[in-house]
């Protein structure tokens, strides 16, 4: 019985990373600044709860220049935020 539990749970996990259901939470933010040449935006944000984090102020490193093209000073957003190789980066924006 228990290797029929185990393999139902294992099976309904990987329908949902198949499905895409573990989505990346989006925060909503406003851009204060946009720092291009060193790929950095610094943005007012709500709780980053995917990070533990309190609303703040923060600089966050851009993941691309695609990214960095949306971000337009006093700009509101919606925006999910990474640790990609130590560093806090935003990866998606909308």
């Amino acid at each position: 019985m228990k290797s029929i539990i185990k393999f139902a749970t294992a099976a309904t996990f990987a329908g949902v990373l198949a499905t895409g259901a573990l989505a990346a939470e989006f925060t909503k933010g406003t851009v204060k600044k946009v720092d291009a040449k060193a790929k950095k935006v610094t943005l007012i944000h709500e709780e980053l709860k995917s990070l533990e984090m309190p609303a703040m102020t923060m600089v966050f490193r851009v993941k691309d220049d695609a990214l960095l093209e949306k971000l337009k000073e006093g700009a509101s957003i919606e925006f999910v935020a990474e640790r990609v190789e130590g560093k806090l980066t935003v990866t998606e924006v909308k």
